[in-house]
C-alpha cells in the first residue's frame, strides 16, 4: 500500500476490515446457530476460485474481468449469506500471477461482502430459503434470486469504482454506458440461477457443467478485447501512413481522436458512436494518401488545379476506407469534416445540420489542435487563443453546439498541447508554410489564367 494516497488506504483498510468481520461472523454462525454444508461449499469456492484465475483482460492497464461471481451467487442460494462470504473470499488465493498481496485482499474483501449482502438481500429481505431447491420449488427462488443479483452487481461496481477513484484511476470507471455494463453483467449473473437448478438435479456435478458455459462467456470476452485490438491496429497502420506525408503533422490523428471523443462525451454520445467518433478523428484525414507530396509539402501558393486536389482529399478518403465494415459512422465523418456550417466548405457545399453530427465534431476537433500544434511556418497557439478562434467561427465555419460542448470539455479536463517539434535539418525538403485545417492560415490559390 506505500504510495497510495492515505484516503484510499483508509477506504481499502475500510473494505477489508469489514469482509474479515463478516467473515468471523459467518463462522461463528455456522458453528453456533446453523452448520453450513461444507461439502456444497468447497465445491462453489473452488469453481468461484477457477473462474477468479483465468479472468479475460480488458483494453485497460491492469484491469480485468471475470464470470466467478456467478459462483458467489449460486452461493446465495445454496449456502446463504455466510457461506457466499466464504466463497467470495476466496479471490485471495486467485493462481493469477504478478497480483499484489493488498490486490488479492481488496478483491476477496468486496466479493466476500458483495456475497454477504446479497444473500441477506436474499434471505431477509425477499423470504428465499439458502437450501438445495427442490424441483417443484424452484420457481419461488426466481424472485429473491433477482433481487440478490440486483443488489450484487451494482455494489460490486461501487466498490471497485470508489478504489480508482481514490487510487487516481478515475478515467478508468466506466460511467459512460454504464446501464449497459450493468445489464450485460447482470445477464452474466444468471449463470448462478442456472447451477442452482442443475445442483437440484445432478449435485455438484452441475459446477462442472455449468463451467463449459462460463467459460464460453469468458472466451467471448477474450474475442471482442482482440477483435478491438486488431480494429485499433488497423486505423494505426492508416493513420501512421498519413503521417508519414508531413513531419509536422505527427501524432495530429490521435489528438484529433481525442479532441472528437472530448467533444461526443461531452454530448452525450454512447459507447458505440463513441468509438466510431474515436475511429473517423484517427482517420479523418486518411485521404492525403491520395494527395501528391509535393502538393502537401508546397512553399508558397497553390494553384487552382493543386487545390481542388487538396479538396478532394476527404472522399479519397472515403475511397480508401469504405471496405471496413466496422467504421459505420465514421465514414461520414472522413468525407464531410471540411464543410462548413456557412455551406462554404468542401466537397459538397453543405451548410448547417445537412452536415453530418461526426463531421461537425471532428472539423471543431482538427482546427483546435492545428492551431495548437507547431508548423513549419509558425509556433504552436497557446491553447486560450485557439478557443477564442472557435468561438469566433462559431456559426460560420463551426457549429456552435460542438464548440461550446468542446470549450466545457477543456475547461473541466484540460488539454495538453503537444511537446514541441524538433526543426528539420536545412537541407530537408519539407517546407509547408500553409495548413488547410488552420483557420487562421487559410490557403492560398493563384490562378492559372
Amino acid at each position: 500500500m506505500r504510495g497510495l494516497p492515505w484516503f484510499a488506504k483508509v477506504y481499502l483498510g475500510a473494505v477489508i476490515g469489514t469482509a474479515w468481520a463478516l467473515i468471523g461472523h459467518s463462522v461463528l454462525v455456522s458453528a453456533r446457530l446453523a452448520p453450513l454444508d461444507w461439502s456444497t461449499l468447497l465445491v462453489l469456492a473452488l469453481l468461484f476460485l477457477v473462474c477468479e484465475s483465468v479472468p479475460t483482460l480488458l483494453n485497460v492497464r491492469q484491469a480485468a474481468v471475470s464470470v466467478s461471481f456467478s459462483a458467489a451467487l449460486a452461493a446465495v442460494v445454496l449456502v446463504g449469506p455466510e457461506g457466499a462470504a466464504l466463497v467470495g473470499m476466496t479471490a485471495v488465493f486467485s493462481v493469477r500471477p504478478g497480483l499484489p498481496l493488498v490486490k488479492r485482499l481488496f478483491n476477496g474483501a468486496q466479493f466476500a461482502i458483495c456475497g454477504f449482502v446479497a444473500g441477506w438481500v436474499y434471505k431477509r429481505l425477499l423470504g428465499g430459503h439458502p437450501v438445495i431447491p427442490s424441483i417443484a420449488g424452484f420457481d419461488d427462488l426466481i424472485v429473491p434470486f433477482a433481487g440478490a443479483a440486483a443488489v450484487f452487481v451494482p455494489l460490486n461496481f461501487v466498490l471497485i469504482a470508489v478504489v480508482l477513484v481514490t487510487t487516481g484511476q478515475a478515467h478508468q470507471v466506466p460511467l459512460r454506458g454504464l446501464a449497459q455494463f450493468l445489464v450485460s453483467y447482470l445477464g452474466y449473473a444468471t449463470f448462478g440461477l442456472l447451477i442452482a437448478g442443475l445442483w437440484t438435479t445432478v449435485n455438484s456435478i452441475s459446477a462442472v457443467l455449468v463451467l463449459l458455459p462460463l467459460f464460453v462467456a469468458r472466451w467471448a470476452f477474450g474475442q471482442y478485447l482482440a477483435q478491438q485490438r486488431a480494429y485499433d491496429a488497423t486505423i494505426a497502420a492508416l493513420c501512421q501512413a498519413v503521417e508519414t506525408k508531413d513531419y509536422y503533422t505527427r501524432g495530429h490523428c490521435t489528438r484529433v481522436s481525442l479532441a472528437s471523443g472530448m467533444i461526443a462525451e461531452e454530448i452525450g454520445m454512447g459507447p458505440e458512436r463513441l468509438r466510431a467518433i474515436r475511429y473517423a478523428g484517427m482517420l479523418h484525414d486518411v485521404g492525403k494518401l491520395g494527395v501528391p507530396t509535393k502538393v502537401l509539402q508546397k512553399d508558397g501558393p497553390l494553384t487552382e488545379e493543386e487545390y481542388a486536389a487538396i479538396q478532394l482529399h476527404p472522399m479519397r478518403g472515403l475511397e480508401i476506407v469504405r471496405g471496413i465494415d466496422f467504421l459505420d459512422e465514421a465514414f461520414a465523418g472522413i468525407m464531410h469534416h471540411h464543410e462548413r456550417q456557412d455551406g462554404k466548405g468542401y466537397p459538397m457545399g453543405l451548410a448547417g445540420d445537412e452536415i453530418p453530427e461526426f463531421a461537425r465534431i471532428i472539423a471543431v476537433a482538427d482546427a483546435f489542435d492545428s492551431m495548437t500544434s507547431d508548423r513549419s511556418y509558425r509556433g504552436a497557439r497557446p491553447v486560450e487563443e485557439a478557443v477564442a478562434e472557435l468561438r469566433k467561427g462559431a456559426g460560420t465555419q463551426f457549429d456552435p453546439v460542438m464548440v461550446a460542448a468542446f470549450v466545457r470539455a477543456v475547461d473541466r479536463d484540460g488539454w495538453e498541447p503537444p511537446r514541441k517539434v524538433v526543426p528539420l535539418p536545412a537541407d530537408a525538403s519539407q517546407t509547408t508554410t500553409k495548413d488547410h485545417d488552420d483557420p487562421t492560415a487559410p490557403i492560398q490559390v493563384v490562378s492559372e489564367r
